[in-house]
């Protein structure tokens, strides 16, 4: 009984396992698809990072030449008010990593100097202003906010890799537990195969059982091909039991099973009907092939009985054909063959020791 419970938490526990691995397996994909997303949000800031590292210097440039571009500094405004709030019409996002968001906001407010200074070399030229070196400090600056960008979106990769192998070991205990849950399932398919062919069995001969035998009789279809049934009798298995005791019955049961499988072909039905009696069918047939057959098992049996077997086999047997009966099924031909074995067994013993024997 506690094995069976053990048997049955075990299938249970692997049942629950999946549904485990299954959800953590959701939850890592939902994951890895959020941080994907960030990743290619962060690889527009660190675009956009650059372009600010780079048109400042333009920008700055063309106020040395005299060439004013007033349009040129709204757009480093726009982005970098994108890129510290992640509401502008760039479609920037804000990233969450406080080393970025510290090195943008001493950049931006460092641009705000840089524009006045900027505004001052247009009053006084730039000669008289410290522009070109507040803007090689601000190209500085604005790497350093590229690099913490760069370096954030390394932090998300290496996320993206971590929650990769996780889902790999994750796929791979689901692979190993449905495995194992088609292991038991063959396993247990395999048993039930073994107890339905037990219950098919004859144990002692390796036969078919009654059970089998009767899944054949109770078959009412009318036979079209001709089909034979033979019943065969042990005339000496009580007097084997009550003289030489039950395992020597046993074992000339045995001996018989042995002969008659040996003796019919492999592709007729050959069973223990009960106790002392056997039946065979012997498929698409005539009344030669089956003469032929116990013909055959008559010298087999002879001899064996000639080698000093001590326990001789002597039967009596019985068989009828489907071709003499018109419209018979299998069961019309077992109690045709039945009568006839018991007229067989009858001239037996009225020959031997003139005992009736027993219906």
């Amino acid at each position: 009984m506690i094995k069976g419970n053990v048997k049955i938490d075990r299938k249970n526990l692997i049942s629950i396992l999946q549904s485990c691995l299954v959800l953590i397996l959701v939850i890592l994909v939902a994951l890895m698809m959020v941080e994907i997303g960030n990743l290619k949000g962060t690889a527009r800031v660190i675009n956009y990072a650059g372009l600010v590292r780079g048109d400042t210097q333009r920008a700055v440039k063309l106020e040395i030449t005299g060439t004013r571009n007033d349009e040129l500094i709204a757009y480093l405004d726009d982005i970098l008010s994108d890129l510290t709030s992640g509401d502008g019409h760039y479609e920037l996002v804000k990233l969450k990593d406080a080393a970025y968001q510290e090195r943008l906001d001493i950049q931006r407010a460092y641009w705000e100097r840089l524009k006045a200074e900027v505004a001052a070399a247009r009053q006084r030229g730039y000669e008289n202003t410290q522009i070109v070196a507040m803007s090689e400090t601000y190209f500085e600056m604005a790497d350093e906010t590229v690099s913490a960008a760069e370096h954030y979106s390394e932090k998300i990769a290496m996320k993206i890799r971590t929650i990769e192998i996780l889902s790999a070991l994750d796929m791979l205990c689901l692979v190993i537990l449905i495995m194992l849950q088609t292991a038991m399932a063959l396993k247990m398919a395999r048993k039930n195969q073994l107890l339905e062919q037990k219950a098919y069995i004859d144990i002692p001969t390796g036969l078919p059982n009654k059970g089998s035998c009767e899944e054949l009789l109770n078959n009412r279809e009318i036979l079209r091909e001709p089909t034979a049934c033979v019943i065969f009798d042990l005339n000496n298995l009580k007097t084997v039991n009550d003289t030489m005791g039950h395992s020597a019955g046993d074992q000339l049961i045995l001996s018989f099973a042995r002969l008659l499988r040996r003796v019919i072909p492999e592709k007729h039905f050959v069973g223990r009907y009960g106790g002392d009696e056997f039946m065979a069918v012997i498929y698409h047939t005539d009344r030669q092939e089956v003469e032929g057959i116990l013909d055959s098992l008559r010298r087999e049996a002879g001899a064996a009985n000639r080698d000093g077997n001590q326990l001789p086999l002597i039967y009596a047997y019985g068989w009828a054909i489907s071709a003499d009966y018109e419209g018979c099924v299998m069961q019309t031909l077992l109690d045709k063959a039945d009568y006839c074995m018991y007229e067989n067994k009858r001239a037996y013993y009225a020959t031997h020791d003139r005992r009736a024997p027993r219906s």
